[in-house]
């Protein structure tokens, strides 16, 4: 995104390489190296790039990771609502940038059932365990396939896959996948579903709503900063019935999966990598100008 107009250097710390400006990803992680670049370049600028880990957990808790926002000229935040979900001392520093990613072409879908797709880690923070039931609550719907991309980052969670696996049949875990592969299977399915309790923009949002695929998701801020305050496609976090309900609705009439495709295609082109790189160019260039 910066290498058109910048020299840009990726590494996992800093290592104290001589340079104009710091762009630091994830307050708590990258605390040291924003500590140490304030102390060494206390004029030279620093841009701290806000996860949702960062924004609903670590800066409330977490001296390091506030640290990181007292010491940081700018925040950069991947949702829109996301301004707003700052210590209101820090909400002068946020600059809200969509990630982005490429266009993709829907690829075939049967009219003979209806295919949803979850793709998120089995950790608490993705809440595998809301897709989880919404499976045993729709055993009786055939018509209605359930696939799990992910790896267990948490072995119970994968324990519980595998059981639902085995007593709901039309329930697929499917492991970890390469990203081509996630994608394809994005096109194909006719809803993506993203139960997450805790958010900071999901690129599989923006993946799905850039193939042509509707949304499922839960009401919370960083899944309405990416799909609208209007938007018609939520459950409420942890409402294993309600994504079970919203399910079979879009199933059995289509006029409501429609909608949620026309209201997603609105939101398209929030996620154009034009966009996003023109967001950054306009920061970076602002703060070297001043610095």
């Amino acid at each position: 995104m910066l290498k058109s107009h910048y020299r840009v250097e990726l590494v996992e710390r800093w290592n104290e390489t001589p340079a104009n400006a710091i762009v630091a990803l994830h307050a708590r992680r990258s605390a040291d190296s924003i500590e140490r670049w304030s102390q060494q370049h206390p004029h030279r600028p620093s841009v701290v790039v806000l996860t949702g880990t960062d924004l609903y957990r670590d800066i409330h808790a977490d001296p390091s990771a506030q640290r990181s926002l007292a010491l940081a000229d700018r925040l950069v935040v991947l949702h829109e609502r996301a301004v707003d979900d700052l210590p209101a001392q820090f909400r002068h520093k946020a600059v809200a940038c969509f990630q982005s990613t490429s266009t993709r072409k829907p690829l075939p879908r049967t009219r003979q059932h209806l295919r949803a797709v979850m793709v998120g880690h089995l950790r608490d923070e993705k809440a595998p365990q809301t897709y989880f039931a919404a499976a045993r609550r729709l055993k009786a719907r055939h018509d209605i396939l359930l696939d799990h991309v992910g790896a267990a980052l948490d072995p119970a969670l994968g324990a519980e896959a595998l059981a639902v696996q085995a007593s709901c049949p039309h329930y697929r875990w499917l492991g970890a996948l390469p990203h081509q592969s996630v994608r394809r299977r994005i096109q194909r399915a006719h809803v993506l579903v993203h139960p997450s309790r805790m958010e900071g923009g999901a690129h599989v949002v923006m993946e799905a709503i850039r193939s042509g695929t509707p949304v499922i998701a839960s009401r919370i801020s960083g899944n309405v900063g990416m799909l609208g305050l209007d938007y018609a496609g939520y459950f409420e976090p942890d409402d294993a019935s309600g994504l079970a309900t919203l399910l079979e609705r879009c199933r059995d009439d289509a006029a409501i999966l429609e909608n949620l495709g026309l209201q997603c295609a609105r939101r398209a082109h929030l996620f154009e990598p034009a966009r996003e790189r023109a967001t950054l160019l306009s920061l970076l260039d602002e703060l070297l100008e001043t610095s």
